[in-house]
């Protein structure tokens, strides 16, 4: 049996192959149709034009379905292992909930209304989406602090970590370093570049009388390499 067969793990790893999906298929639509710079657009941008707006709106539609199964599956989860006297974790249970509910319903927002003349309501489905999916993380975060180590062990939480962060940092900076290159891009399309062959000489001249000749040194120099910005 494959990892992903086991259990309702393939719950999670839909959602996130599909939202990825839905951005990258978009965004790859919105390049080739020229609707979109190719460098770091702005997610709204690849998602504004026919035909990848309806792309986007219809695959982030199932994301946040996707999404919704999935914040619910994890709060019955932990409403079963955790007992009644526990009001606390109960609590956080179910705000963590309400939050991903929120989020889900800001996606569905941002699925729907995509033109530029509802742009307000677009930043509203935005903020909805990210401003309670936020906090959703932090609830969970907390919440298996608070579980740990009854329901799993604590190196889940410190062995785990340091070894995700480390890693996770050491591509990000690599990435980082060279990505930072493209930033040259629009400011290396203002410089042209062309090569401008200048031969400078003086010679001596002829004067009626010796007397009054001025002697000039002959200079030549070599081609000088020009650029315009």
């Amino acid at each position: 049996m494959w990892w992903f067969q086991r259990g309702l793990c393939a719950l999670p790893v839909a959602l996130v192959t599909w939202s990825s999906a839905t951005f990258l298929i978009s965004y790859a639509t919105a390049v080739a149709l020229g609707h979109a710079d190719l460098l770091f657009p702005y997610i709204s941008d690849t998602g504004t034009e026919v035909p990848e707006r309806c792309v986007f709106g219809f695959m982030l539609s199932i994301s946040a379905f996707l999404g919704s199964g999935t914040m619910y599956v994890r709060y019955k989860q932990v409403q079963a292992l955790i007992s009644a006297s526990e009001s606390g974790l109960q609590l956080l249970n179910y705000t963590g909930l309400l939050m991903g509910i929120f989020s889900t319903v800001g996606m569905c927002v941002v699925a729907n209304f995509q033109k530029t003349d509802m742009i307000s309501i677009h930043l509203f489905g935005a903020g909805l989406t990210f401003g309670p999916g936020t906090l959703y993380i932090l609830v969970q975060t907390g919440m298996s602090y608070r579980m740990q180590p009854r329901f799993h062990g604590r190196e889940i939480l410190w062995g785990l970590v340091p070894h995700k962060v480390s890693a996770s940092a050491e591509w990000s900076l690599a990435f980082s370093f060279i990505c930072f290159f493209f930033t040259y891009i629009h400011d290396f399309q203002k410089i042209t570049l062309r090569v401008q062959p200048i031969l400078q000489s003086n010679h001596l001249y002829d004067y009626p009388h010796y007397e009054e000749r001025e002697h000039v040194h002959h200079e030549e120099r070599s081609p000088l390499l020009a650029g315009t910005v």
